[in-house]
């Protein structure tokens, strides 16, 4: 795509579909910024130029050319739409994490750990309760709870989601089984999975090639599929019947799980009590 677009977006949202709808016509950098852009809306939002070039590995004229390609003048009228996003959703965190940063780094106190990761995880569930909508959580509570089997699938960091809601499922009396990969048998492990049901997939940057792999293999069996990941970009998002986004915090390049566990979490019981509510009518 090498037209800009004629009328720059004006909000998060509207920039974001207008990525989603562009991204397979971009040049690879633009893609690069493209999907850095919103795996990482914080840093667009309150780094310099050269500074968020260096974390999406592109080059700060990559940034320009990225914001002119969506009908910006220029790098900062795009980062303005991130900063304006930030403002009106998350006032206080990013600021917070900015300072906590710095001072870690300065004081060797670990009580400024405890704060930054604290803070860092109370961001990631703040912007998890504003982006979660109450149809899709519906949605995926009605898919999970018809399954005759839901298979839970992660890798890497994304395992200990997938091994916990294999364990809270489980507790709650529902046929479940986990993908776990041990010995290379994830194929296997998931071979007997069909349209009757369900597999949740989660998978953040760097995306899981396993996960997206056997993911695929769940769609062309007719697998219906909820996925976890971080951005409308990530390789599950179009393998997905029910996608939720998490973006979660960083602090010092540290990403916890705390949204994702509290999603998790929440579909679970709610899962479990549709079931026990089908039952008992």
């Amino acid at each position: 795509m090498d037209d800009p677009a004629t009328e720059p977006p004006q909000s998060f949202e509207a920039l974001k579909r207008l990525l989603i709808e562009i991204e397979p016509h971009l040049p690879k950098r633009l893609r690069q910024a493209a999907g850095y852009a919103l795996e990482h809306p914080d840093e667009f939002a309150l780094g310099t130029a050269s500074a968020i070039a260096r974390s999406a590995h592109v080059q700060a004229s990559t940034l320009v050319r990225f914001a002119q390609t969506l009908g910006f003048g220029g790098f900062s009228d795009l980062q303005e739409v991130f900063r304006s996003h930030l403002r009106n959703r998350w006032p206080d965190y990013p600021e917070r994490l900015k300072a906590l940063h710095e001072s870690a780094r300065d004081s060797g106190d670990p009580t400024h750990l405890l704060s930054g990761f604290a803070d860092s995880a109370a961001s990631s569930l703040a912007r998890l309760r504003d982006s979660i909508q109450r149809r899709d959580l519906d949605r995926a509570i009605a898919l999970l709870s018809r399954a005759r089997t839901i298979y839970c699938l992660g890798q890497r960091r994304a395992f200990s989601v997938s091994h916990y809601l294999t364990y809270a499922l489980g507790q709650l009396g529902l046929p479940v089984r986990l993908v776990d990969n041990v010995g290379g048998l994830g194929p296997e492990q998931a071979a007997r999975a069909g349209p009757d049901d369900a597999l949740i997939a989660i998978s953040f940057s760097p995306y899981s090639p396993f996960t997206v792999d056997l993911a695929k293999r769940a769609r062309a069996a007719g697998v219906p599929i909820v996925v976890f990941t971080d951005s409308a970009l990530s390789p599950l998002a179009g393998l997905a019947d029910l996608r939720f986004e998490i973006v979660e915090s960083d602090f010092g390049s540290f990403r916890s799980l705390s949204a994702t566990f509290c999603l998790a979490m929440t579909l679970a019981v709610a899962v479990g009590e549709h079931r026990a509510g089908i039952a008992d009518a």
